[in-house]
């Protein structure tokens, strides 16, 4: 076999890891073999946007569960005892009620935290580093940042944030798809540098 063969077979390959396995190779083939020849059938910024428009309805269909997924927790949720929902949609749990003051969003606040998922995979935790982090309130996911206003400190919560007040659409990193729900324990150890 030979480098053509070879491309070929590469980025047939990359083409299914992304969800692309039902295209037609004949015209794939055809699309590839008119624009090395230099005579392709369409403008390139036109096959971007076929492909742009294409990729983003995949990816509206392959995040369709996870977003349902995500809905049925947060109103199976609420109907806990002892959990609070806000206006947002944010939702959280006391686990530890402090007495201290509250933060503002321009106050910087020293936290210990917990992250997971939905299922309990673990995406991020200073507790298991061993050492609290301080950040500015404003400086978080927004689901933090209410969730803070709210808290007065020495206390622990248990947030469940839905994927509009963490990451979003785009996620984070490797752990963090995208549409992603997110349930954090936070302990507010203290605001500006003062424990309550």
């Amino acid at each position: 076999m030979n480098i053509s063969y070879s491309l070929g077979m590469l980025v047939a390959d990359n083409f299914k890891n992304q969800g692309f396995g039902k295209l037609d190779a004949n015209e794939l083939a055809a699309g590839i073999a008119d624009m090395l020849a230099g005579e392709p059938k369409i403008p390139v910024e036109t096959a971007a946007k076929i492909y742009e428009d294409y990729a983003q309805e995949m990816g509206a269909k392959q995040f369709e569960q996870k977003l349902a997924q995500g809905q049925m927790f947060m109103m199976e949720n609420e109907k806990r005892a002892g959990v609070t929902t806000t206006a947002t949609g944010l939702q959280y749990e006391i686990i530890q009620a402090g007495t201290g003051a509250k933060p503002k969003a321009t106050d910087s606040v020293l936290t210990h935290y917990h992250g997971t998922l939905l299922d309990g995979t673990v995406f991020d935790s200073s507790v298991r580093r061993g050492e609290p982090i301080e950040f500015g309130v404003n400086q978080v996911i927004s689901g933090w940042t209410e969730a803070l206003q709210l808290m007065p400190c020495g206390s622990k919560w248990r947030l469940f944030v839905p994927f509009d007040l963490a990451y979003g659409e785009r996620g984070a990193g490797q752990s963090i798809g995208p549409y992603e729900n997110l349930i954090f324990e936070v302990e507010l150890i203290a605001i500006n540098g003062i424990r309550s």
